[in-house]
């Protein structure tokens, strides 16, 4: 399947749709806290979606070829849940670490972005691989510009990560985006540089590594969609929607609650 070039027009539509799932992440930020369920913060995003963005949440009913369709309008991962977590009456307790993955359609394109949330006071350990996790990310993305190969990326990802004494999931990766919710190219968060497609402008994607404090290797839980660390390690993963551009790259999912850069990064 061939790679989808934006078109002005495009690039326009989805810088609204990657700002709106941003701010869903913004909404339900002040929620995160001990005692609320999964279930409930999905609650909180579904009703924000429908009722105050006009937006339809991607991932409701999405099914794949081999999977039964997702339940749910959010991903909800938490501590070794790698990702596609189900919301549900999970209750989050003081130390947990969590992923919210938000995906929203507007005007037939797709936001796709994710956030790590600490639960009450982390411990150090996961703080640790909460911070390297996003360096991981915007390491790669600082490789997005025309010219570059998508192994640039992988590279980038694998080395700091690795350098940390962490892994990186081979199994799930980043993914083209626009008109639908998952296009091509792959992008992989581990690989060589220098290797791969060619990097051109109009090109959107995601970069989203998942991160495991011990070994990569994961399992899929009963419900089929959860995945979680084969060793129970603690694991995390943020995301954003990136667009090539002519000079370097844009992030197209960010708001005014947006985490910057980290400063190893700018």
């Amino acid at each position: 399947m061939a790679v989808t070039l934006k078109s002005v027009e495009d690039v326009a539509k989805m810088r609204v749709a990657g700002r709106l799932a941003a701010e869903v992440l913004d909404h339900v930020a002040p929620h995160v806290r001990p005692g609320v369920t999964t279930g409930k913060l999905n609650d909180l995003c579904h009703a924000y979606m429908v009722s105050v963005q006009g937006t339809i949440p991607a991932p409701l009913n999405y099914a794949p070829p081999g999977y039964k369709p997702f339940p749910k309008s959010i991903c909800t991962s938490v501590n070794h849940q790698v990702c596609h977590g189900i919301p549900g009456e999970r209750v989050l307790k003081a130390g947990d670490i969590l992923n919210i993955d938000v995906t929203v359609i507007k005007d037939g394109f797709h936001g796709d972005s994710s956030r790590m949330f600490y639960v009450g006071e982390p411990g150090i350990q996961a703080r640790r691989l909460v911070e390297v996790t996003y360096e991981c990310m915007w390491l790669g993305i600082a490789q997005a510009r025309a010219g570059a190969r998508l192994g640039d990326i992988g590279a980038a990802i694998q080395q700091h990560a690795e350098r940390h004494g962490y892994s990186v999931v081979r199994e799930f990766c980043g993914h083209g985006i626009g008109r639908r919710f998952h296009e091509e190219p792959q992008v992989l968060h581990y690989g060589k540089a220098g290797t791969g497609l060619e990097l051109q402008p109009g090109m959107t994607f995601t970069v989203e590594p998942m991160i495991n404090a011990g070994k990569a290797a994961i399992r899929e839980l009963a419900d089929g969609w959860t995945i979680v660390t084969k060793d129970h390690s603690l694991s995390a993963q943020w995301e954003h929607t990136v667009l090539v551009t002519e000079h370097g790259f844009e992030v197209l999912t960010r708001s005014e609650g947006t985490p910057p850069p980290p400063r190893s990064v700018t």
